[in-house]
C-alpha cells in the first residue's frame, strides 16, 4: 500500500502537564514523518497530540463520541461526528496502521483491547504495566521509553 501511513493515538482525557508535554512531542514527531494522525478528538493527550500535529503542519483527524463539533480540540484538521458514545473508540485505533497509547485510564484499556481484537499493533507509551501472567511479552504490544521511540516503532509497522 502506498500513501501515507496513518496512527491512532490514544490516552488519558485528563493528562498531566508532563503527559500533555509528551504528546505534543509525539504529535510533532508523527507529524514530522509524514503520519496521518487520527485520535479521539477531545481533550487531554488528543487536544495535545493535535497540537503538535498543527504546530509541524501534519494532518490530524478527530473522531469524536458525540454529533457536536463545537466539543472537539481547537487544532485538529478534521473531524468526525460518530454520535456513538464510547463506541466510537472501535472506529479510532481501527483507522490507524498503528496504535500508540499514551497514558490513560480504563477507556484507554479498552481501547488497546479493541486494537488487538483488529489486529493493529499496539505501542504503550508512559502506559500499565501489561505483561502475561508468565512473564514475556502480550503478542502485538511493543513498550517505548520516549516519543521518538514510539514513532520509530511505528514506522517499523507495515502499513
Amino acid at each position: 500500500m502506498s500513501g501515507p501511513h496513518y496512527v491512532s493515538v490514544i490516552g488519558a482525557s485528563r493528562a498531566t502537564p508532563e503527559l500533555a508535554a509528551k504528546a505534543e512531542e509525539l504529535g510533532e514527531l508523527l507529524a514530522e514523518r509524514g503520519f496521518v494522525v487520527i485520535c479521539g478528538g477531545r481533550s487531554g493527550v488528543m487536544e495535545a497530540v493535535a497540537r503538535g500535529v498543527k504546530k509541524k503542519g501534519g494532518v490530524s483527524i478527530g473522531i469524536l463520541p458525540e454529533a457536536d463539533r463545537l466539543r472537539a480540540a481547537p487544532d485538529l484538521t478534521y473531524t468526525v461526528c460518530s454520535a456513538m458514545g464510547y463506541a466510537r473508540n472501535l472506529s479510532v485505533v481501527a483507522s490507524g496502521d498503528v496504535v500508540i497509547a499514551l497514558g490513560g485510564a480504563w477507556g484507554t484499556l479498552s481501547e488497546i483491547a479493541l486494537a488487538r481484537n483488529v489486529d493493529k499493533p499496539v505501542i504503550l507509551l508512559d502506559t500499565w504495566e501489561l505483561t502475561p501472567p508468565e512473564g514475556g511479552q502480550l503478542d502485538g504490544v511493543r513498550r517505548a521509553k520516549t516519543p521518538a521511540e514510539a514513532v520509530e516503532l511505528a514506522l517499523a509497522q507495515p502499513s
